[in-house]
């Protein structure tokens, strides 16, 4: 298969815009040459690669494997980029908006090394819940959102059209209970604990795993409680309120007297991503150099040796 590259900066365009007239308005050329060149790829990989809908245009499952390639290169050249220019030419303010557990553990620590690495770079860091992040991404008042995504269901959730997605850290969930509550800790009916469930803040990715035990359990989840900071759940756990499900993150280097955390099978993983809005030019070297750093901070991330 010989594959000329520059014709996936094509199909990514389509993808990202949805249409052949987004991309060509996208990449300034004509909505013929983009379709001229989409039909010179598609003869390269002998696969059809894009499906047009009276909705816009749609990636065939070859069209999406083309195009994963092409955001791989994509984002290589920009590493390349930054690497052959040196830390000091990277400069400019990249806001990053994110969620209190992976803020706490895995950015705020290496903000240090980062600022002394790149000191004409200033990275700014907003917390906030999910609606109100990607409000501001929307607006362009940030450069990127850190999302948490519980990632069994995470493939039923639309992406927001004209946005782009970059795999950073999966990391397990984990069931606390008060100390002492089960007389086992193996074989756990998640559908008959002697507790309520407490409930956490609509937008977050535990409410998707709430949801989904209930469908797989047949039970009914009584909820009790609402809860937003991972303290005031591990409090109300001591207390003997409830259980809750907890991302390992949200545990480190946090007191966990009076709860018992539990590895248990059919809890799933939450998988987190940076999302950002699309780019009007071709490569953006203090967003694509921020981006690299939180993809690196993360995979040096154990989540084992987390809780």
């Amino acid at each position: 298969m010989d594959i000329d590259p520059r014709r996936l900066r094509v199909l990514l365009a389509v993808a990202r815009t949805g249409g052949v007239l987004a991309a060509a308005d996208e990449l300034r050329i004509t909505p013929s040459a983009v379709s001229q060149q989409l039909t010179k790829l598609e003869d390269e990989t002998g696969h059809a690669l894009v499906v047009r809908t009276p909705k816009g245009s749609l990636l065939t499952p070859a069209g999406l494997a083309v195009a994963e390639a092409g955001e791989e290169i994509e984002r290589a050249l920009s590493v390349a980029l930054a690497r052959i220019e040196g830390g000091a030419t990277v400069q400019g303010v990249v806001r990053i908006g994110g969620f209190t557990s992976f803020v706490r553990t895995v950015v705020i620590p290496r903000l240090p090394e980062w600022r002394s690495q790149y000191p004409q770079l200033q990275i700014q860091i907003v917390e906030d819940d999910f609606p109100a992040l990607m409000r501001l991404l929307r607006q362009r008042q940030l450069d990127a959102v850190v999302v948490e995504l519980d990632s069994t269901t995470a493939e039923q959730q639309a992406l927001p059209a004209g946005t782009i997605e970059e795999p950073l850290l999966d990391e397990p969930w984990k069931l606390v209970v008060p100390s002492g509550t089960l007389l086992t800790t193996e074989n756990v009916d998640l559908g008959r604990l002697p507790l309520p469930w407490l409930g956490v803040e609509p937008s977050a990715a535990n409410v998707s795993v709430l949801g989904r035990l209930s469908r797989s359990t047949g039970a009914r989840m009584e909820i009790l409680h609402q809860y937003q900071d991972t303290l005031t759940a591990l409090a109300l756990v001591a207390a003997g309120e409830g259980a809750a499900i907890v991302p390992t993150l949200a545990l480190t280097g946090v007191v966990q007297d009076g709860v018992d955390v539990l590895d248990v099978p059919g809890l799933g993983t939450r998988r987190i991503v940076l999302r950002r809005f699309q780019r009007r030019r071709p490569a953006n070297l203090p967003v694509d150099t921020v981006a690299r750093l939180l993809r690196e901070s993360a995979a040096a991330f154990d989540t084992r040796s987390a809780a």
